[in-house]
């Protein structure tokens, strides 16, 4: 099958922002540093965060998250107005022609149905983004905890008292291990919390210590918190790096990266299982996770040259897969379905949810040019 790819990298301008509304429009091949750098001096942010310098087009259209998600929601939450061509060349405003309302109750949420729809239904050329103001303080934190389950109980205990968190990530002990060697941290090597804390002086300090408190009662020790900016990205770009940590941990070696997410009640019960099945496989893997939404990942190594670890690897990726929607969850939490996961999506969505999701794209793809072969069989 031959093919056209479509490049937005040159699709660059930053064609609005509107302070005083807490929104912009951007073209698609615009990246979230080039816009973060564009908007520093307003006061304003864009808070989505995938680690990468991803494209704000291609975030769009895999409905891109990050770690921040917890406080200020993925790109579906950030998305107010699309411009997207369709397959037969017309050219769709989502939400209306220079529409950029906070809310509307007007018909159908096209928006939405472009977000994450990973470029099968149209092509993103321009996007209106939510805009944020920059804290006041910013504050970051570390606690260790000794095992899993302490710490998952303990993410589950400081949301239940409604504490206004920005951040909170879960390394596990390898993932510490790794991260720690490579980016040559002196952390305790055991399954960790990050977190962050985005708010007015006082109340950051405040919200830091109350979670001191409850980690306390979870078994956590070694809590450590900063304000500083240098301390702060430091601790984040350790969690950035992480992807490359555990693969300088083999050098040679690819990885195997899973990505689900369940009710946050089951989370300890997942992770517990796929660290069991890790554990037995023979391969090494890491668990990393957006605990605060109950989304976590594994990224699960293997030799290139090695046929059979590549294929213990998809044997684990696709117990995950089959165990979250087992207990309530989605086979894919932020990477999307793409090709891998398209018989998952058939499980998770049932029959109605396809031939409805099929009848969608007949509809504005009859032809089938827009990403053949993605999302949907």
């Amino acid at each position: 099958m031959g093919g056209v790819c479509i490049d937005m990298r040159h699709m660059t301008a930053i064609l609005e922002v509107n302070e005083e509304d807490f929104d912009c429009t951007v073209e698609a091949g615009t990246t979230r540093k080039t816009l973060g750098s564009y908007i520093r001096s307003t006061g304003l942010m864009f808070p989505v965060d995938p680690g990468a310098d991803a494209s704000l087009g291609g975030m769009a259209s895999t409905s891109a998250s990050g770690t921040n998600a917890v406080r200020y929601g993925t790109m579906k939450e950030n998305v107010l107005n699309l411009e997207v061509v369709l397959a037969d060349g017309s050219v769709l405003h989502t939400a209306g022609p220079k529409r950029r309302t906070r809310k509307s109750a007007a018909g159908y949420n096209l928006t939405e149905l472009f977000v994450g729809s990973e470029g099968t239904l149209g092509i993103i050329s321009k996007v209106t983004l939510r805009l944020h103001a920059v804290p006041q303080m910013m504050v970051s934190a570390i606690c260790s905890f000794p095992t899993i389950q302490n710490a998952v109980q303990s993410v589950v205990h400081i949301l239940q008292s409604s504490i206004p968190l920005a951040r909170i990530e879960l390394l596990d002990e390898k993932s510490m291990a790794m991260s720690c060697s490579y980016s040559n941290l002196d952390y305790p090597i055991a399954p960790s919390l990050f977190l962050e804390f985005h708010g007015s002086e006082e109340s950051v300090k405040t919200q830091a210590k109350d979670v001191e408190e409850i980690v306390k009662m979870d078994e956590g020790s070694n809590f450590i918190w900063s304000a500083n900016g240098e301390e702060r990205n430091k601790l984040w770009k350790a969690r950035h790096d992480i992807y490359y940590a555990t693969l300088a941990h083999k050098p040679g070696c690819k990885s195997v990266t899973t990505d689900v997410c369940v009710p946050i009640s089951k989370l300890t019960d997942i992770i517990m299982k796929t660290k069991e099945d890790i554990s037995n496989s023979g391969v090494v893997g890491t668990i990393i996770g957006h605990v605060g939404d109950g989304n976590f990942h594994t990224q699960l190594l293997y030799d290139p040259q090695n046929e059979q670890e590549l294929n213990i690897a998809h044997e684990i990726e696709n117990k995950i897969s089959k165990r979250a929607l087992l207990l309530n969850g989605t086979c894919t939490g932020e990477h999307g379905i793409g090709v891998g996961k398209i018989s998952f999506l058939e499980e998770e969505l049932g029959e109605i949810g396809i031939k409805t999701m099929r009848s969608i794209k007949q509809a504005l793809d009859p032809q089938n040019l827009m990403n053949p072969g993605k999302v949907l069989k």
